[in-house]
């Protein structure tokens, strides 16, 4: 799950990233602030590498439900369900996005390794 949604955020994220000002101009267009593009294109690109190999999984998972929510309702939610430009693919990134949150990145993650969220054990300090 962590890969292929990954891959699609980076997939998404990186043309963001190098078009960063073409971004900004058609964010600004939507009445959305300019730097709120910045916020978009790290989301994707990065969290989508974070979401791969498992590091900081659910804080970059909320950001893609975030910036999936936003892109329903300030991109897609006008053309439906179904039809050109609607909203199933964004719906199912933010949905498989927030089983992250909930979930976590799962035992073969680096946030496992390091013992943070599901599959890895987070050591408490010894009190005596």
């Amino acid at each position: 799950m962590r890969i292929a949604l990954g891959a699609v955020m980076i997939v998404h994220g990186y043309p963001k990233v190098i078009g960063i000002h073409g971004v900004e101009k058609f964010f600004s267009s939507m009445g959305l602030p300019w730097w709120s593009a910045y916020l978009s294109a790290g989301a994707e690109f990065f969290g989508g590498i974070l979401i791969i190999i498992g590091l900081l999984t659910r804080p970059a998972a909320v950001a893609l439900v975030i910036d999936m929510v936003v892109a329903i309702a300030k991109v897609h939610w006008k053309n439906g369900l179904v039809g050109q430009g609607n909203y199933q693919l964004p719906m199912t990134l933010a949905a498989l996005s927030l089983a992250l949150v909930f979930f976590g990145a799962g035992p073969i993650a680096l946030d496992a390794v390091l013992g943070r969220g599901r599959g890895g054990s987070r050591r408490a300090a010894s009190t005596g």
